[in-house]
């Protein structure tokens, strides 16, 4: 998403005569519920509720994150009507309970308290109600959510929110998107479409695609193609342009000449061609004739629903004292709105077009009709205002007017302060203006300003990618010659804001579940997260049935699953609620880990490197137990990527099917050496493994193979220069990887969450699969072979079946580990090897080294055709298709502290089609997201992947894969590989670094691949 996205949506349905957060709670549709590190819960209003006994009643649905449906109420009902008694009657469908008791309650006095029980599960249930005056308060719900019932309930009394700590179980297996699906589902259309654009202008975007994603089955045209052009944009600002076109088309269709809704299709296409780069088009689409204003004249005239009635007479006794016109805008007041962002997106071009004379009064006239509306008070308005102010900071910087630039940009901030406390908007705004400080010379005002913007958004855990895009000029500030001892610690903490690979989430997850010491809370928490993924897998379901051919059979199927939904969304809140028995679930995971405690998780011999691309920049930052050190990488990320590309290109280069290698680009590597690691080579000398974070391009490279003396590189040019020279021998390089380990880290939180796991309590040491059973004499159509979206053209060829690789890696291992430690060793190979067997198989977390020798499938069969990560087994009954997706990986229960990947390129990445497949709700984007990351989900600690497609010939991969297990007991992972590594580096016909540098080992690379005789557990009941 660049630069001119961030006008995108603008709301026209609310007013804010006050800060949401200053308004009662009575007054507004939503309210967090507790303080403190992290949003935990939230009260959503809801506009129809059978508890209600007329319009003066209130009730809001209670959502928490990582529950897939609300988990309790609250409601404000007036006591005339005897709302005891209906809410009795609703409870009692669900929940038996025995007598009540009086209790007294901090904060809200004497209530009533039932104590029920689930009528379907053993789930405990819970009411409070206290009486005030003639209203009477209620809060019930799962008894797992106690704390956030009793500071509802305290908040609905008080009429605002009520600071307390809300303890709740937690998974992680969510996000914040997956929480706002939660929260959008609870609201009515009007409500949904209010809250999708209150978030969009606070810059949380996946937030926003949820709440207007929710309003795809509304039948209201003008409803609609509103969340249409919404979901255009995002679509848009995500790069998915195709999409953005066909939403937008289906906008303009239901949209007619409204002239509201023309005037929003009208900017939002303008945005979408400014995503594009097409400038001109944009203007071009801010100058279309639009319907004449007066055509709404006839709906001049609000329509005042319950919901603003009851709003309207709260203010016309509160503050306010507004007319009763003056709850909602009407068409002209929209219409202004409106076209004053279209003079908004006019100037900010003209400005990035250095048009500074024409920008100005366009911005300045846009900035006086937004705040003609209404005083100001509409809330977009207020965020778009704050907008034309940066764009005008800007100009007045350019125009050398320092005072007046910083004065602008300062009341940019104090506008969203007032509106936006906390969002991503603000933020971002504080981050112009700490970057303009900056650039002016008040380094240590800028400094602090971005600290304080780091610690709200490491306390908020949303990461931001507004708040990202920010940080490039702090990160240069930290790596500047005169940044201070404090700098390692600040850009390290800030590094965490970007965005990671679904891998690290996978990882934290995984430590969650194996941290609880109790069978019973591991199954629980697994059982969770299960569902959890159920819910959003059924979700996909129903989304692709809407989206097709609408007939009989089709009804029935979106039916059937809705009602599954339900169901699984039941499940997992009871499952949440139960885990809360566990006080380990109940702590509220860090969203970063401090410089300090990542130091002191490093042993002696130990760094920690990680790397951040940003803009267009490099950051690296080099960690020991006992030194820091922060710089700035010499090469830019398109550089970065270019000599990436080109080492891989002499690694292994697919032409015409084949895939080719050829000599290894030294100068590149050495080159590459010499910008990622020469600025620390010195801190390097002394260190034995190296934990290697890397990203952007070098996400898809192992460092290993890197130069670290250009001697070695003279000494092969003069070598491959003699006649009848072999331009493949590379022994005698020094490579980076030769005498250090290295392990392959995704974040630091998953680094810690993986050092700190317990090992494996299998029972038995090894299971192999591999060498899979030919599919020779039959035919493409006789088999159920899965491509996925796209048809039969998206099915892979048969012939990739009949390459089978031989077991003869699996049998170096079995016998490596069989009666050396105690436990079984066993490998599957043939007719038993498929998929079929492996998913029915009961006892696959009883086995602590798991091992495939079989080739992967991980890009797609055509480009058109989605990216489903599988690996490739037999073929086993009629349901098999001789492939172990990544969903059905993902759904393996392994307890393995090593699994090893002996394929095709399994640090590759997944798609979003088959991240949603599987149900999950991030990631997906990035390498190592795809088979790493279905391995991890499943339970293995430790994967070993590999790069590039594993080379056959010399037998380079049996060799390096079974010095695996060949190394001493107690060897761990990282270090035996390089040990193997070596014997293939010192042979001239395996020197080159496709066949030895190729594996990867994403965890702690320290843990072994057979353990030392005292470390012995205890097996699994």
């Amino acid at each position: 998403m660049n630069r001119m996205s961030l006008l995108a949506a603008v709301s026209l349905g609310a007013l804010a005569a006050q800060p949401a957060s200053a308004q009662p709670i009575s007054l507004r549709d939503s309210f967090n519920i507790g303080s403190g590190s992290g949003l935990l819960c939230t009260a959503q209003a809801s506009a129809l509720d059978e508890a209600f006994g007329d319009m003066f009643d209130r009730g809001y649905a209670i959502t928490c994150r990582d529950a897939a449906a609300p988990v309790g109420r609250l409601y404000a009902l007036r006591v005339r009507g005897g709302p005891e008694a209906r809410l009795a009657r609703l409870r009692a469908e669900q929940v038996q309970c025995p007598a009540s008791e009086r209790v007294e309650l901090e904060g809200a006095g004497t209530a009533t308290v039932l104590n029920c029980r689930w009528r379907s599960a053993d789930v405990g249930h819970r009411a409070y109600l206290v009486r005030r005056g003639n209203t009477l308060y209620v809060a019930e719900g799962l008894a797992g959510y106690d704390s956030a019932l009793r500071l509802g309930l305290r908040s609905i009394i008080a009429d605002e929110p009520v600071p307390g700590e809300v303890v709740v179980a937690t998974t992680g297996a969510g996000d914040p998107a997956a929480f706002a699906r939660a929260q959008a589902g609870t609201l009515d259309p009007r409500r949904a479409l209010l809250e999708a654009y209150r978030r969009n202008n606070a810059g949380a975007y996946a937030e926003a695609a949820e709440f207007f994603g929710s309003l795809d089955d509304i039948e209201e045209n003008a409803t609609r193609a509103e969340a249409l052009v919404n979901q255009g944009l995002q679509s848009s600002n995500l790069g998915r342009y195709a999409e953005a076109e066909a939403d937008f088309a289906r906008a303009a269709d239901l949209a007619g000449d409204d002239p509201v809704l023309r005037r929003r299709l009208r900017n939002y296409v303008a945005l979408h061609l400014l995503n594009q780069g097409e400038v001109a088009g944009a203007l071009a689409e801010l100058d279309r004739p639009m319907p004449d204003a007066r055509r709404g004249a006839a709906a001049d005239a609000p329509v005042i629903d319950r919901l603003a009635s009851e709003r309207l007479n709260a203010e016309a006794s509160g503050r306010t004292s507004m007319d009763a016109a003056s709850g909602t805008l009407r068409p002209a007041e929209k219409i202004q709105i409106l076209d004053a962002q279209a003079q908004q997106l006019r100037g900010t071009i003209l400005r990035l077009q250095n048009r500074d004379e024409e920008a100005v009064p366009i911005l300045r006239q846009a900035f006086t009709d937004l705040q003609g509306v209404r005083g100001g008070v509409v809330a977009s308005t207020v965020w778009m205002r704050a907008q034309i102010l940066q764009e005008l900071a800007a100009i007045a910087e350019d125009r050398q007017q320092p005072a007046e630039a910083e004065r602008l940009l300062r009341e940019s901030v104090a506008l969203l302060e007032i509106d936006y406390p906390g969002s991503a908007a603000l933020l971002s705004a504080q981050a112009r203006l700490a970057h303009y400080l900056a650039r002016s010379g008040q380094t240590q005002a800028a400094r602090d300003l971005y600290r304080t913007i780091i610690a709200a958004n490491v306390e908020a855990g949303t990461g931001s990618s507004v708040v990202r895009r920010s940080l490039e000029p702090y990160f240069e500030l930290l790596t500047a010659a005169a940044a201070g001892p404090d700098a390692a610690a600040d850009l390290f903490l800030a590094s965490q804001v970007a965005m990671r690979p679904g891998v690290a989430q996978t990882q934290a997850v995984l430590a969650r579940e194996l941290s609880a010491g109790s069978d019973e809370a591991s199954r629980l928490f697994r059982q969770a997260v299960a569902l959890t993924r159920d819910v959003e897998r059924t979700r996909v379901e129903i989304s692709r049935l809407q989206a097709g051919e609408q007939n009989a059979e089709t009804v029935a199927a979106i039916a059937s699953a809705e009602a599954r939904l339900r169901e699984y969304q039941q499940s997992q809140v009871a499952t949440q609620a139960r885990l809360a028995d566990f006080p380990r679930y109940r702590a509220v995971t860090t969203n970063a880990l401090p410089l300090a405690e990542l130091q002191q998780l490093l042993r002696p011999g130990e760094a920690y490197y990680k790397m951040v691309v940003l803009g267009g920049s490099a950051y690296a930052v080099l960690a020991t137990p006992t030194s820091a050190r922060t710089f700035r990488l010499s090469a830019t990320p398109v550089e970065l990527e270019e000599s990436v590309d080109a080492l891989r290109a002499t690694i292994s280069l697919v032409e015409d099917g084949d895939i080719l290698t050829y000599p290894f680009d030294l100068e590149t590597a050495h080159g590459l050496y010499r910008t990622l690691f020469g600025p620390v080579a010195s801190e390097l000398a002394g260190v034995r493994h190296l934990v290697f974070e890397g990203d952007g391009a070098m996400l898809r490279l192992p460092p290993n193979l890197l130069v670290e003396e250009s001697a070695g590189v003279e000494a092969y040019r003069r070598r491959a220069a003699q006649p009848n020279a072999d331009a493949f021998d590379f022994t005698g390089i020094a490579w980076f990887g030769r005498d250090r380990d290295i392990s392959t880290s995704v974040a630091p939180l998953a680094f810690r969450d993986v050092r700190q796991l317990a090992p494996s309590r299998a029972a038995n040491q090894y299971l192999g699969f591999g060498e899979n059973a030919p599919a020779s004499g039959v035919t493409l159509a006789s088999l159920n072979v899965r491509g996925g979206e796209g048809g039969p053209e998206c099915s892979w060829a048969i012939t990739a079946w009949n390459r089978p690789i031989p077991d003869d890696e699996l049998l170096v291992a079995s016998r490596a580990l069989s009666g050396r430690t105690g436990g079984e060793a066993d490998i599957v190979t043939g007719a038993a090897f498929t998929d079929s067997a492996i998913k029915q198989r009961p006892d696959l977390d009883q086995f602590r080294v798991m091992h495939f020798a079989t080739h992967g499938l991980v890009t797609p069969p055509r480009p058109e055709c989605p990216a489903r990560p599988s690996l490739v087994t037999s073929f086993g009954g009629p349901d098999s298709d001789g492939l172990l997706s990544f969903r059905e990986i993902f759904d393996l229960r392994l307890d393995a502290d090593l699994v090893i990947l002996s394929a095709c390129d399994t640090a590759g990445r997944a798609d979003f089609t088959a991240t949603q497949e599987a149900g999950l709700t991030s990631g997906g984007d990035f390498a190592l997201d795809g088979l790493v990351r279905a391995f991890v989900g499943a339970g293995g600690r430790l994967v070993v992947a590999s790069h590039w497609p594993v080379p056959d010939a010399y037998e380079a991969t049996e060799r390096l894969i079974s010095g695996l297990f060949t190394a001493a007991p107690g060897t761990g992972t990282a270090s035996a590989l390089r040990q193997s590594q070596h014997r293939l580096m010192d042979d001239p016909a395996t020197s080159h670094p496709y066949y030895w540098a190729g594996f990867a080992v994403i965890g702690d690379g320290t843990n072994p691949v057979v353990r030392a005789a005292q470390v012995q557990t205890a097996a699994r009941d």
